[in-house]
């Protein structure tokens, strides 16, 4: 399973990846059986995208029997939360609000 959530992208990326995913929520991109090189070239068009347009977020997860967590991250722009590896699972580090 490909999972790809997207936040304050163009337009154009919205539209192209509704061509090759179910969009089950605003922003929010699956696949079930996205084969490894339809993954790397929608990356790599999301990637040369966002350089060149330099706007918005893009998180992709997918299935990765041979990784210690199972699953593997990328990501294009600013999240809102960090993500980050740490003895073999995906942690969440975001900064503390202090006023």
């Amino acid at each position: 399973m490909t999972v790809i959530v997207t936040r304050d992208v163009p337009d154009r990326f919205r539209g192209f990846l509704a061509s090759c995913a179910l969009e089950i929520a605003p922003g929010v991109y699956t696949a079930p059986k996205m084969n490894v090189a339809v993954r790397e070239r929608l990356w790599a068009v999301l990637t040369d995208w966002h350089r060149a347009l330099k706007q918005g977020a893009v998180v992709m997860t997918w299935d990765d029997p041979a990784h210690p967590a199972g699953q593997r991250v990328a990501t294009l722009g600013f999240p809102a939360r960090e993500l980050f590896e740490h003895d073999g699972i995906f942690l969440v580090r975001h900064e503390r609000w202090t006023e």
